[in-house]
C-alpha cells in the first residue's frame, strides 16, 4: 500500500465527509498547507502571503501566524483537494525530492531547515530507506535472548522476529512495557508529543498530544501482544548473568525466577534493552529508616497509596516531581518540596490537552496530513535546538548563557516564570536558576510553578539532611512534620546493566571495563571483548536535547540487525567491534560533549558521573545518528571465523 493512500481500515467510500471537514477546520495550518502543496502541484502555497509565520516555543502554532482571511483560504483549498483525493484524484507530488521536502519543511517552520534533512523526511515519508544493502539471513538455529520487555525490548523482539531470527524476552516484571509499567505516579506522563513517540510500525489513535501514564502503558502491552510476543516472553524471570563461551561462541545466560528457581539459557546473541532509568535512586538520609509513614520512589508507586488530606513531603524537583506535585497539591492536606537545585522549564501548551475527536479522525483519514504533522514534532522537539547548545568561547557572559541565542531562551523563560508566580515573586529567587538554559534535561511546565504559589505548599531550597520520626529536616535547620514522603530523586543512570553480571572474553567484566560509572559503547550499542552482546539505550543515547526515544531505539535496533547480517554473510560465529574504532568514538564524543551545555562549569545534572564524564546522552544531531546507524562498517569489526568442519 502506498502511504499516501487511506489506511485498509478506511476506504475512500468509508470516509465520513463531515468529520474530515470539520478536522479540516480546525487542523494544524503549518501542516495542512504541506498538504495543499502536495496534493495540488501548486507551489505558490509556498510563498506570501501563504507562507507561517515562526511559532513561540513548543506551541504548535496552529494558526501559523497568518490572518483569518489567508488562514480561510488555505482550508477552503485544502478542503478542496483533500475531497477530490478522496474521490480518486491523484496526489500530484507524491514523492517531492529531498531538496523540496527540505524547502517545504523550512516553510512550515519559518525558519532555515538543513539541507541534510531531506533524506531523513524522505525515509519517514516512506519514500527512502534507512537501511543499506542487501539483508542476509540467519542461519538455522541462530538464537538471540532479549533482557527486558519495555519499549526497546519490544522493538527488538518484533525486528528480530520479523527478520526470522528465533529470540526469547526474559523481563523481571509482571507484564511488558517497561518505564511505563512501573511509573505509575499521579501525573506520570510523556515529555514527547505522542505522535512521534510511536513505533513507526505499530501507529496509534492517541487520546491526548502528549499521553499519561495509563495510554502508554496500553499501547506498549497491546503492541507486544498485536506481534505475539507473549510466545517468547519470560515473566517474573530476572537475569542474573550472562557469560560469553569461547569455545562455542555462545552466551550462557542464568536467569532466576520469581520462586528462586536458577536456569541457564543458550543462545547465539544477547541484546540488553534493561533501559537507563529502571534503578532507582534513592539518597541516604540519616533517619530515613525511622520515618513511621510510607517512604515512597516516584518509580514504585503503590496502587493503593491516598494523599488525600495528608501532609506530604517530596525529595526533589526534576521531571517525575515537576508531574506529581501539581498531579497531588489540590487533595494534600500541605505539601513541603526539599529542592536543593534549581530547574529550567519551558511552557507546556499542549499540557493535558485532548486531541479533539476531529482532528484525530483527519489524522487517520489523511496519512499525508499526518506525515506532516509529524515532520514539524519531530524538527521542534528533535535538532531545532541543537546549535543553542554550543558553547560561543567569545561570548561575554559563559556564566549566565553559552550564546545569543541561549541568552534569549534565558529571558524568555524567566519572564514566564516571572508569570506564573503572579503576585508571589517572593519565589522568584527559589525559582531561578543561576546556569544556562538546557543545562539540564529542559522540563515542562505542568502547573508547577502555580502549584509553589498555594498557599499550603511549601519550597524549601536545601537538601533534606536528617529524618526522625515524622519530623524532616533541612540543611538550612528549617523543620517539618509529614505523614508521606515522596522520593522523586530519579535514577542511578550511570550504572548501566547494574541489575546484573556480563562477563565477556577472557572472564573481563562489563561493570569492571566501565569502572563501574564510567560506560562507553562504539553507537551505544557494542563494545569490544563482548561478542555478540548488544545494548540498546546504552551508553550516549539519551537525547537531552529532545527527540523521540523511540525513534532512536528503531535506529539502533536496525543497526545492531544490520551487524547480525554482516557476520552471517561472512558465516562468522561472533562479531565484535574493533578497540581503536570504539575508542576513537568516544573520543569524539567526549570532544562534542565538551562544547556544548551539559559540561558548564555551572552546571550539575544526572547526565554526568561522579568523575564529570557525560555518559547518559548523546551530543549528535538526530539525522547524524540516523546517517552513523545507516549501515555497520565491515572494517569496524572483527570477525570470529567459523571453526573447521
Amino acid at each position: 500500500m502506498n502511504d499516501l493512500d487511506p489506511p485498509a481500515s478506511m476506504r475512500p467510500d468509508e470516509i465520513d465527509a463531515g468529520l474530515l471537514k470539520a478536522g479540516i477546520a480546525v487542523a494544524n495550518i503549518p501542516s495542512l498547507l504541506m498538504v495543499l502543496v502536495q496534493m495540488t502541484g501548486d507551489l505558490k502555497w509556498l510563498l506570501p502571503p501563504y507562507a507561517p509565520r515562526r511559532g513561540r516555543g513548543l506551541d504548535d502554532n496552529d494558526s501559523g501566524g497568518l490572518a483569518e482571511p489567508v488562514q480561510a483560504e488555505i482550508r477552503a483549498a485544502a478542503e478542496a483537494a483533500i475531497l477530490a483525493w478522496q474521490a480518486g484524484e491523484p496526489v500530484a507530488l507524491p514523492a517531492p525530492d529531498n531538496g523540496l521536502l527540505t524547502r517545504m519543511l523550512g516553510v512550515a517552520m519559518s525558519e532555515p531547515i538543513p539541507d541534510e534533512y531531506g533524506e531523513i523526511l524522505a525515509a519517514d515519508f516512506g519514500l527512502g530507506r534507512h537501511r543499506l544493502g542487501e539483508e542476509t539471513p540467519a542461519p538455522s538455529g541462530f538464537k538471540v535472548i532479549v533482557i527486558g520487555a519495555g519499549v526497546s525490548g519490544i522493538c527488538a523482539a518484533i525486528r528480530l522476529r520479523a527478520a526470522g531470527i528465533e529470540c526469547h524476552i526474559f523481563e523481571k516484571g509482571d507484564d511488558f512495557g517497561g518505564t511505563w509499567r512501573e511509573n505509575r505516579y499521579p501525573g506520570a506522563g510523556v515529555d514527547t508529543p505522542n505522535q512521534i513517540y510511536t513505533y513507526s510500525f505499530a501507529k496509534n489513535d492517541w487520546s491526548r498530544y502528549f499521553a499519561l501514564q495509563g495510554e502508554l502503558f496500553g499501547y506498549f502491552r497491546g503492541v507486544a501482544d498485536r506481534y505475539r510476543l507473549r510466545e517468547i516472553a519470560r515473566f517474573g524471570a530476572a537475569v542474573r548473568q550472562a557469560v560469553w563461551n569461547a569455545k562455542t561462541s555462545k552466551w550462557e545466560v542464568l536467569v532466576r525466577s520469581a520462586d528462586g528457581a536458577e536456569t541457564t539459557h543458550v543462545a547465539d546473541a544477547v541484546i540488553s534493552a534493561v533501559g537507563i532509568l529502571n534503578n532507582p535512586l534513592r539518597p541516604k538520609i540519616p533517619g530515613l529508616e525511622s520515618f513511621p509513614g510510607p517512604v515512597v520512589h516516584t518509580a514504585e508507586w503503590p496502587d493503593d497509596l491516598d494523599v488525600t488530606g495528608k501532609h506530604v513531603a517530596v525529595v526533589g524537583n526534576g521531571a517525575s516531581a515537576m508531574q506529581v506535585v501539581p498531579a497531588i497539591a489540590d487533595k494534600v492536606a500541605s505539601l513541603t518540596i526539599f529542592a536543593r537545585s534549581k530547574q529550567w522549564a519551558a511552557p507546556f501548551p499542549q499540557f493535558g490537552k485532548f486531541m479533539p475527536d476531529a482532528v484525530r479522525y483527519l489524522i487517520q483519514a489523511v496519512p499525508l496530513y499526518h506525515e506532516w504533522y509529524k515532520a514539524r514534532l519531530m524538527w521542534t522537539f528533535n535538532d531545532r535546538l541543537h546549535a543553542s547548545l554550543q558553547k560561543d568561547p567569545e561570548w561575554p557572559s559563559p556564566e549566565r548563557s553559552l550564546n545569543s541565542v541561549n541568552d534569549a531562551h534565558r529571558r524568555f523563560f524567566t519572564d514566564y516564570v516571572i508569570q506564573e508566580l503572579g503576585p508571589r515573586q517572593d519565589l522568584l529567587d527559589k525559582v531561578l536558576p543561576d546556569f544556562p538554559p538546557y543545562g539540564k534535561r529542559i522540563l515542562l511546565d505542568n502547573g508547577w510553578y502555580r502549584a509553589l504559589t498555594k498557599e499550603h505548599v511549601t519550597l524549601i531550597p536545601q537538601r533534606l539532611v536528617n529524618v526522625e520520626g515524622s519530623t524532616l529536616t533541612a540543611a538550612d535547620g528549617a523543620r517539618v512534620e509529614a505523614d508521606i514522603l515522596v522520593l522523586a530523586t530519579g535514577f542511578k543512570a550511570a550504572e548501566f546493566l547494574a541489575s546484573f553480571d556480563v562477563i565477556g572474553k577472557e572472564g573481563v567484566k562489563l561493570r569492571e571495563f566501565w569502572e563501574g560509572d564510567n560506560p562507553r559503547a562504539y553507537l551505544g550499542s557494542t563494545v569490544p571483548g563482548f561478542p555478540n552482546f548488544f545494548t540498546l539505550l546504552g551508553p550516549n543515547i539519551g537525547l537531552g536535547h529532545g527527540g523521540s526515544m523511540v525513534k532512536a531505539i528503531e535506529l539502533q535496533t536496525s543497526y545492531i540487525l544490520n551487524i547480525m547480517e554482516k557476520m552471517f554473510a561472512r558465516r562468522a560465529r561472533a562479531v565484535e567491534v574493533r578497540r581503536d574504532i570504539f575508542e576513537h568514538y568516544n573520543d569524539r564524543l567526549d570532544e562534542a560533549h565538551a562544547r556544548m551545555v551539559w559540561t558548564h562549569e555551572g552546571t550539575e545534572n544526572w547526565y554526568r558521573n561522579p568523575r564529570g564524564r557525560i555518559v547518559a546522552i548523546t551530543p549528535w544531531r538526530n539525522d547524524d545518528f540516523w546517517r552513523m546507524t545507516r549501515e555497520a562498517r565491515d572494517d569496524e569489526y572483527l570477525f570470529e571465523a567459523p571453526k573447521a568442519s
